[in-house]
């Protein structure tokens, strides 16, 4: 019992020291490759038209969510797909993190 008790507290320590706190300032800088699209004025892309969600304001959880399943597949658009599939999980926070500090 003491040994079962001594490796649940060693795993959690290990698990709350693996993570990482989403870094805003470091989600602008990633966000910037981003702008291409939902940077556009009228939120509406050129080629292929098609309108563009505004992210400023979106619950972090939300657009973590959105961009896991962009990364998987789950969720299908081929631009955000590609552009997902290359984020780390860090890289995500960060992002999420980023925008919904901003002001819709």
């Amino acid at each position: 019992m003491k040994k079962t008790m001594l490796a649940l507290a060693a795993a959690s320590l290990f698990s709350a020291g693996s993570a990482l706190a989403a870094d805003p300032v470091a989600g602008k800088t990633k966000f910037e490759t981003c702008l291409g699209c939902h940077g556009t004025s009228k939120w509406v892309n050129t080629y292929p038209t098609y309108l563009v969600p505004k992210l400023a304001g979106q619950h972090a959880d939300y657009l973590v969510a959105a961009l896991k399943a962009y990364r998987d597949g789950t969720r299908t658009h081929a631009t955000m797909r590609a552009n997902a599939g290359s984020l780390t999980d860090e890289d995500i926070a960060d992002i999420a993190a980023f925008l919904s500090e901003l002001k819709p």
